[in-house]
């Protein structure tokens, strides 16, 4: 081969090492670009020692749902509520009992029932459903570490469906109160009690809804109601337990599902805690709570009241009637007006309202904003005690 023919082929055979580099090269940079595209983003994590028992995330982490932190931290301030009734005996069996001496044996068993409770302090408040405890003759707490204390009623509130007890002891884990007004639709909770046999069980889901109304089992609907409504996986024995933020503040208290088997179908309701805190608070310091009411009747805004009263809004609640006795009334509200905010939060509906004025104690002023013939006007209000509720 002559020389310039060895040339030629050293020539093509560096061209072609260029080419299959330079193509190695980018499939390479697309290679390592993909990789990095799929990386997650990789959350702040608090550093900690390699004795430590939890891994702590800390609550600005944003890159994917973590809810170690509010698990390991919430859990075991929720405890098991075992009450114990009394059985009505059978009048036929009473019967049998005075002429033969016959008593069955269960009729001396009294009758079980359980559901969930939180903690709300270090000595030993606890915060239940009332329909857990509601006529109990005995009530157990079950705490995480598996000692059981005696625990005495506080009170209760049926309205809302809470009761407060208390047991001896101290130095308790427990879930400090967040604020529920602030959840977001869509964000995640988790719901902590003891379904069926399953103790300190730990479900995950999203705000469903806020605000929500529900029927009660008899067809009536609750004296307060603005639900949470979850799709946290919720079940017998739940009732009580904890609905808690990714931070692990207490939010709200499971109180209900909506089910056409009683069994959980997606539906779970739980009592905010800006009704709850306030709730507890007056339990533990009056026994009662020191209640109070505008003095009206009212009615969702629909789009035939709105067309009538040619508002520009569906939110708000209509004055269907006033109590002249009522502090409303006495302010000067009147039948047909249209109330949008109280203490300058909008309020959507009555149960938005009912939520609002159940933070509030006798003697404390609010400020009630009504629509009333196109125009916005202003009331200040003191609140009174409710009598019905005395």
């Amino acid at each position: 081969m002559n020389n310039k023919s060895l040339m030629k082929h050293t020539l093509a055979f560096i061209l072609l090492a260029v080419i299959v580099g330079g193509l190695s090269g980018g499939l390479c940079a697309k290679y390592a670009l993909a990789k990095d595209m799929q990386q997650p983003e990789t959350p702040d994590v608090e550093q900690v020692s390699p004795a430590s028992p939890t891994r702590n995330v800390l609550p600005n982490a944003t890159a994917w749902p973590d809810f170690t932190y509010a698990a390991e931290n919430s859990v075991a301030a929720v405890v098991h509520v075992r009450s114990v009734y009394q059985r009505r005996q059978d009048p036929s069996m009473m019967i049998l009992e005075y002429f033969f001496g016959y008593r069955p044996q269960y009729e001396r068993q009294p009758a079980v029932g359980s559901g969930s409770g939180v903690i709300l302090t270090t000595d030993g408040y606890i915060v239940t459903n009332n329909h857990v405890i509601e006529k109990a003759n005995e009530i157990q707490v079950t705490l995480y570490d598996k000692r059981t204390f005696p625990a005495r009623l506080i009170g209760t509130d049926p309205a809302t469906d809470i009761a407060v007890l208390k047991i001896d002891a101290d130095s308790l884990s427990f879930i400090p109160f967040g604020n529920s007004d602030s959840l977001r639709l869509g964000e995640w909770v988790l719901a902590i009690g003891n379904p069926y046999i399953f103790k300190s069980t730990i479900t995950a889901g999203i705000v469903s809804a806020k605000g929500r109304q529900m029927m009660s089992p008899d067809g009536h609907r609750y004296k307060i109601e603005s639900f949470i409504q979850t799709d946290a996986a919720v079940n017998p024995g739940n009732s009580g337990g904890a609905l808690v933020n990714t931070r692990g503040e207490l939010v709200g208290i499971n109180t209900a599902i909506a089910s056409p088997t009683g069994s959980f179908a997606g539906y779970a309701f739980a009592v905010p805690t800006s009704i709850v805190q306030r709730i507890v608070e007056d339990i533990i310091q009056y026994g009662s709570v020191q209640r109070v009411m505008l003095g009206i009747v009212m009615q969702d805004v629909n789009d035939a009241i709105a067309k009538k009263l040619h508002l520009k809004s569906r939110d708000g609640v209509w004055v269907v009637d006033v109590s002249p006795n009522g502090v409303a009334g006495k302010a000067g509200i009147k039948e047909g007006d249209v109330i949008t905010h109280v203490n300058s939060i909008a309020i959507s509906n009555g149960s938005a309202l009912q939520e609002q004025i159940t933070r509030y104690r006798p003697g404390q002023q609010i400020e009630i904003i009504v629509e009333r013939d196109g125009k916005q006007r202003y009331f200040n209000i003191v609140l009174e005690l409710n009598k019905d509720y005395e």
